[in-house]
């Protein structure tokens, strides 16, 4: 076989010498590119980065004025109106000892029993706005603190139990009011119309779910009452937070269940 021209092979060996430079060229383009990528991908990912830490600094902040601002209200409604509805009742009781007839006697008897019905009211508005509560264990030691005292003096035996292992798990504020009040309205419809002789109010938490269940042992619920305002609210302010409300099956008496999402 003829060997190539000298010529000719030269030329081939450039024309491959160029090929491979075009190649390495390309290759080089396509590496610097995707590294350009990469530094854009990483300088937008840091600026980002940067731009959540600000919303988080600033959500911070404004997360602690508020809670400033909660203790503010709180010590205010505390020093003010606390004092001058303990005020109120003081001068009444004065007068209803002092004054001789019977009629206004109960007209005195009536504010004394308004402005204790306030201080309770303000009372639990206070806990409601201290961040130190907002924790389950404080939750279910103010609620059952409520429910003893305020069945202390009825017929209706109280038991309350607990699962709670991890009682500092947060509660937020909002989350808290509306349990707290839903909770109440419960005993408190035990208390009007169940007849009951004992009422239970357990608490437990099952995965990231706060769990309440309040039973008794009376005559059930009316369609008065299944219609009425008092279920309705409870239901409302549950689906305000979130959460669920259910009237369990019960052979007696009455079953009510809450359930509000932890966030963990």
């Amino acid at each position: 076989m003829n060997e190539l021209d000298p010529s000719i092979k030269h030329l081939f060996i450039v024309a491959i010498v160029v090929m491979l430079l075009f190649v390495g060229f390309i290759i080089l383009v396509v590496f610097i590119y995707n590294k350009k990528q990469v530094i854009q991908q990483q300088e937008a990912q840091l600026k980002e980065s940067e731009f959540q830490n600000q919303l988080l600094l600033k959500e911070l902040e404004r997360q602690k004025a508020i809670q400033l601002e909660r203790e503010r209200i709180s010590q205010d409604m505390h020093d003010d109106l606390g004092a001058g509805i303990s005020a109120i009742k003081l001068q009444a009781e004065f007068l209803k000892y002092k004054i001789s007839k019977e009629a206004y006697k109960e007209d005195i008897q009536a504010i004394i029993t308004t402005s204790e019905d306030m201080n309770l009211a303000m009372r639990e508005i206070l806990w409601s706005l201290n961040s130190k509560n907002d924790t389950i264990g404080n939750f279910i030691n103010y609620t059952s603190t409520y429910v003893e005292r305020f069945l202390d003096k009825t017929p209706i035996q109280t038991l309350i139990t607990s699962e709670i292992t991890v009682e500092q798990t947060n509660l937020a504020v909002t989350a808290r009011r509306n349990l707290f009040l839903v909770v109440k309205e419960a005993v408190h419809n035990v208390y009007k119309h169940s007849q009951a002789k004992t009422i239970q109010v357990h608490f437990k938490q099952v995965e990231t779910e706060f769990i309440i269940q309040i039973i008794d042992d009376g005559i059930g619920l009316s369609n008065a009452i299944k219609t009425g305002n008092g279920l309705t609210n409870m239901a409302l302010r549950m689906k305000n937070i979130e959460g669920k409300f259910k009237i369990l099956p019960a052979s007696k008496g009455t079953h009510i269940e809450i359930k509000y999402r932890l966030t963990v």
